[in-house]
This record gives structure tokens, sequence and C-alpha cells, in this order.
């Protein structure tokens, strides 16, 4: 075993360089197992991780304060891929099929983690706004009224002069996360996860349209049964009733 001058040494080097076992031991002149052992003994032979920026929750009191949007990517397929069938053999022309994406919209409500969502072949602007239309119109008719929409800095939610005139009529205030900052929208981004493994990737479809046709039904889940941790594994439209945001 190693005199205590010895570790303290080979420990020293490790803390001013961050150098791992085997070239430390070039530098002490001890086997690489012994620094190795040494290191671990003092408890520093993995670096320490860097700190994790604390999560930060929040939830605005009432219904309609506030909703998050934005748009997840779905591969377009005509048959069911070898994650259902088990079957990795493709033939020259599935090969060069090409069907490309679908894009799912949402809109997620803050209080209440109600969701919408459409399909849509593309996330272009006149398709956002017309989206968007509809989504405010879905919240309306449950007596939610939107005071504030949050979304990323994508081009067809920054520069759509549609979108802007949309929210000004509804005097909704539009907020736009801090670039690089996707927690900031996090409800609606842990809403797509759901969906994504629930949804999108959790059956077997026989196509995407089969797929597509089954979103209706999934939302009508989340929405009405499927019982959500975060607010007391009720579901989204038990908050929707009490408007005043006094729920207990």
């Amino acid at each position: 075993m190693l005199d205590l001058t010895d570790q303290e040494r080979i420990c020293e080097v490790r803390r001013h360089t961050g150098w791992g076992p085997r070239l430390i031991a070039g530098v002490v002149g001890r086997p690489h197992a012994t620094v190795h052992r040494t290191l671990r003994r003092h408890g520093i032979s993995r670096r320490p991780r860097p700190k994790r920026q604390e999560v930060r929750r929040y939830e605005w009191p009432c219904p309609g304060d506030l909703l998050h949007m934005d748009t997840k990517r779905y591969a377009r397929f005509s048959s069911p891929g070898h994650a259902v069938t088990g079957n990795r053999f493709s033939s020259g022309a599935k090969k060069r099929e090409r069907l490309g994406y679908e894009f799912c919209h949402s809109i997620v409500d803050d209080h209440t983690r109600l969701g919408y969502s459409e399909l849509h072949p593309d996330e272009r602007a006149e398709t956002v706004l017309a989206f968007t239309r509809r989504a405010l119109r879905f919240f309306e008719g449950l007596g939610i009224r939107p005071r504030r929409l949050m979304t990323d800095n994508a081009w067809c939610y920054t520069h759509s002069r549609g979108l802007r005139q949309l929210l000004l009529e509804k005097e909704i205030k539009h907020l736009l996360i801090q670039p690089r900052r996707p927690q900031t929208n996090g409800k609606v981004e842990r809403f797509q996860q759901t969906m994504a493994r629930e949804w999108g990737y959790g059956l077997a479809y026989a196509s995407s349209e089969h797929r597509a046709r089954a979103l209706p039904h999934w939302l009508r889940y989340y929405n009405h049964h499927r019982p959500h941790s975060s607010i007391g594994d009720r579901p989204p439209i038990s908050r929707v009733h009490d408007l005043s945001g006094q729920d207990s």
C-alpha cells in the first residue's frame, strides 16, 4: 500500500489536471492499477458531475391563463415496421418508398393539462393559423378564455401576421420561450412525450393512416379518463369544471 505522501500526490495531480489513472501513473511513476485504487479509495475516481440546473416548476392558477403550443414530427408508413412484425427484411420497392412526414400540432392548457391536437402534412404558417383558430374554439367551447399563448421561436410562430392578428383579436398575449430552453414550454413537451409513447409508438398500426384515425380516440381518453399524476391522479377535464381555480 502506498504511503500517505504518495497518495496525496496522486490525488493532487487528479484534482489539478482532471486526468485519468493512466496519465497520472506516468507522472507519479506508479502502476495504473495502483493509481486507480488510490483514487477510488479517496472518492475521486470519477469526475464530479456538473451541477444540474434547479428545475423550476410552476402552474398558472386558472384555466386559460396560459396555453402551450408546439409541433412534433412523425414518419408516415404504409405497413408495420420491424418493431411490430419482427421482420427486418425490406424489399427494394419498400426502400424506395418515400412517404415523408406528418406533423402533430398540439396546444395544452397549463392549469388543467387539457390537450388539443391535429395531424397535418406540414407546419407552415397558414396551417398553424388554421389549427390555432380551431384549438381556441375548442377551449372556448368548454368555457375557458385563453389569455396567453406560449410557443418556441419557430418561424411559423414568430413571423406569421395571421397568427399575430388572431391573437390580437382574441386579446391573447403571445409569449416566446428563451432560445434553447424548451423546458420553459415543458407542459406541452411532456404532453407530446406521453402522446408519442401511448398513441404514436405504443400501439401497432397497419399504416400511418390508421394511426391518424386513432388520434381523436386517444385524445378523448387523455382528457376525460387518463389519470394525470401532477393534478392528483385526476383527468384534465376534472379541472375544467372549476374555472375559478379553486379546485381542491
